[in-house]
């Protein structure tokens, strides 16, 4: 068996994310060509120092796009090619910053909203309104919105972990109307002998006619089918990240926001305005899905109060000094007492 292929096979009995798959296959090829095609059996932690050094001095990568590099290839040694490095704490591990999310007022995520439409338009309402990843969005199945009870139920997030967060009440109409078109393209595919859809894990094999079933279909399905390699099924896959991507984009251009917001921005803006509005911080650190609340507390450093809630000793300058305090108000005249 090739390199790659017992690269992804590891990788796939440890379940890890196809993200990770891909992230780590295109590093363990980068640092082949880069040791001129050498099999990594033949190098060892020397040449893998050599790897991550260019990386940070010659291309000058972020400290998080290093450490993942190196995570890649300790992963290489040591769950493929069987000789973990000797001392794997001297292969150089980069030291992440602390980085202020990028945070939009809510007059300027009115203005980003307002230039996105159609189906888009509705993700990155959702974004915005409850705080999902893009991907948790695109990700979505029919069998996992509750308008009634405005639920939306997110399974594998990070980290694996499945849970529950809102449906903004100005969203319903709106998403109703979409379910109807995504349930009559649904239903004229099922005439045509298509309606299939790609099951996770081993769901396929178990229950082979869920793949047509409606509660699976995807909330935001794709424009067009494509041919799945497994099985020869044309399947409709959720819409590509890339197009809601491109469209956030164009929406932030044209509103004039120089912010360089993304669709992840949508998410941080949700976290802070809810704080803003004095919800406690770990319902929003459960609507987030955080496993810590230190990460929910980024958030509290971007609030419109200022750093910690501080006021500036400049705004006291405008403020009437507290030396010469202002005369008091004349007192009132008492009324007069019954007799």
């Amino acid at each position: 068996m090739k390199l790659l292929d017992r690269l992804r096979r590891a990788m796939r009995a440890r379940h890890l994310s196809p993200n990770t798959e891909a992230a780590y296959t295109g590093w363990v090829k980068r640092y082949v060509r880069f040791h001129l095609l050498r099999h990594p059996k033949d190098l060892g932690g020397q040449e893998v120092t050599t790897f991550l050094t260019a990386l940070a001095t010659e291309e000058g990568v972020s400290p998080s796009t290093q450490n993942q590099a190196r995570s890649a290839l300790l992963f290489l040694y040591r769950e493929v090619l069987g000789k973990p490095l000797d001392n794997p704490t001297d292969v150089p591990k980069a030291r992440g910053r602390r980085r202020i999310p990028v945070v939009l007022t809510r007059e300027e995520v009115g203005l980003v909203l307002g230039q996105m439409e159609g189906m888009t338009g509705l993700i990155a309402a959702c974004l915005y309104g409850s705080g999902m990843r893009l991907m948790e969005a695109l990700e979505l199945r029919v069998k996992d919105v509750d308008l009634e009870r405005r639920e939306l139920i997110i399974r594998k997030g990070k980290g694996k972990k499945d849970r529950i967060t809102m449906v903004p009440g100005s969203l319903v109409p709106e998403l109703t109307r979409h379910l109807e078109a995504v349930r009559a393209l649904y239903e004229e595919e099922l005439k045509r002998g298509g309606g299939f859809v790609p099951l996770p894990g081993a769901l396929a094999r178990k229950a082979p006619s869920d793949r047509r079933a409606w509660g699976w279909q995807f909330l935001f399905p794709a424009s067009r089918s494509t041919q799945d390699p497994e099985t020869g099924l044309r399947i409709r896959p959720h819409l590509h990240p890339s197009a809601v991507q491109r469209a956030m984009k164009r929406a932030v251009t044209a509103s004039g926001i120089s912010k360089r917001a993304s669709c992840h921005t949508l998410r941080h803006s949700f976290a802070t305005h809810l704080l803003e509005d004095g919800y406690d911080i770990r319902t929003v650190q459960e609507l987030l899905g955080h496993t810590s609340v230190r990460t929910t507390m980024q958030y509290t450093h971007v609030l419109n109060r200022g750093a910690l809630g501080v006021q500036s000793p400049l705004d006291r300058l405008t403020q009437p000094s507290r030396s010469n305090p202002p005369s008091p108000p004349p007192p009132r005249p008492r009324p007069p007492r019954s007799i």
